[in-house]
C-alpha cells in the first residue's frame, strides 16, 4: 500500500488561501485517483499537520509522505515542517514519517508562473514593459535568490524593458524601489508575476503597492492549481518513495 501524500501549506486568516490548496489538491487527485492525498497546514488554517498524521495512523497506514507546499528552503521547511513532523512521530511512534523536498526551485514552478503572467495579459515582445516577479521575502536570502533567477531567465529570453524580483517583507527590493528601477530601464507599463501558490496578506499587499507606483498595472493571479504543480506535488511524493524504498502505485 502507497504512503498518504500529505500536502502541507503554511496557512492563512484568508480563507482564499485554503480553498486554493484544496483546489490545487483536487487536481492532484484528479490526475492520481489511487493515491491517498491529505491536505494540511502549519498554521492558522486547519486542519494542522499532526492531526492529518494522527488520522493517517489511524486509518491504519504505517507511514506517511509529507510534501511541504513551500517555494524555497526557507525558515519554514527548514524549521516548522520538521517540527511538526517530530511532535507528530513523538506521539504516533509507530507511523514512519517521510518529508519530500520543497517545490522549489523547479522549472514547472516557472511555468505555472509564466502562464499565470501571460494570461493577466504581459506581452513577451513588448519593449516597454517592466515585469515583477513578486514573492514573499525571507531573511534566508538563497531562498530570494531563487526568485531573482526565475526574473532574469525571463528577461533574457524577452523584449521586456527588464525584469526583476520584488519582495513583500524581509528582503529588498520592495515594490516601489523595483518599479523605479524598470521605469530608469524604459519600462512604460508595469505587470506583476506572482511567486505565490494562493491567494492571501501578502500577494494582496503587493497588488495594493504596484496600483499606488504605477498606473492599471497588470496583476497576475497566484500559480493556484496549475497543473504543472500537481505533477511536482506527485514527483515529490514519488522521489520520497524512492529514497525511503516504500511501495510506489503504478
Amino acid at each position: 500500500m502507497t504512503a498518504p501524500l500529505v500536502a502541507v501549506a503554511h496557512g492563512s486568516r484568508d480563507p482564499r488561501s485554503a480553498a486554493t490548496i484544496h483546489a490545487l489538491l483536487d487536481v492532484v487527485r484528479a490526475k492520481r485517483p489511487d493515491l491517498d492525498v491529505r491536505a494540511a497546514f502549519l498554521d492558522l488554517s486547519a486542519p494542522r499537520l499532526g492531526d492529518v498524521l494522527g488520522a493517517v495512523h489511524g486509518d491504519g497506514h504505517d507511514a506517511a509522505v509529507v510534501v511541504p507546499l513551500l517555494l524555497g528552503r526557507a525558515f519554514h521547511a527548514r524549521v516548522d515542517v520538521p517540527a511538526a513532523v517530530a511532535e507528530a512521530q513523538r506521539r504516533h511512534p509507530r507511523l514512519q514519517v517521510h518529508v519530500s523536498d520543497v517545490l522549489g526551485p523547479d522549472q514547472r514552478l516557472e511555468a505555472a508562473a509564466w502562464r499565470r503572467l501571460l494570461e493577466a495579459g504581459a506581452d513577451p515582445d513588448d519593449p516597454e514593459l517592466g515585469v515583477l516577479l513578486a514573492g514573499a521575502g525571507s531573511s534566508h536570502a538563497p531562498a530570494n535568490q531563487l526568485v531573482a533567477d526565475v526574473a532574469e531567465r525571463w528577461q533574457a529570453r524577452t523584449s521586456w524593458a527588464g525584469a526583476v524580483a520584488t519582495f513583500a517583507a524581509a528582503a529588498e527590493p520592495a515594490v516601489p524601489a523595483a518599479i523605479e528601477h524598470l521605469r530608469t530601464r524604459g519600462a512604460r507599463r508595469i505587470a506583476v508575476a506572482s511567486w505565490f501558490l494562493a491567494p492571501g496578506l501578502l500577494p494582496d499587499r503587493i497588488t495594493a503597492q504596484a496600483r499606488a507606483h504605477a498606473r492599471d498595472p497588470l496583476i497576475a493571479a497566484p500559480m493556484a492549481d496549475d497543473e504543472n504543480l500537481a505533477d511536482l506535488i506527485t514527483t515529490r511524493h514519488a522521489e520520497t518513495l524512492g529514497a525511503a524504498h516504500l511501495p510506489v502505485a503504478l
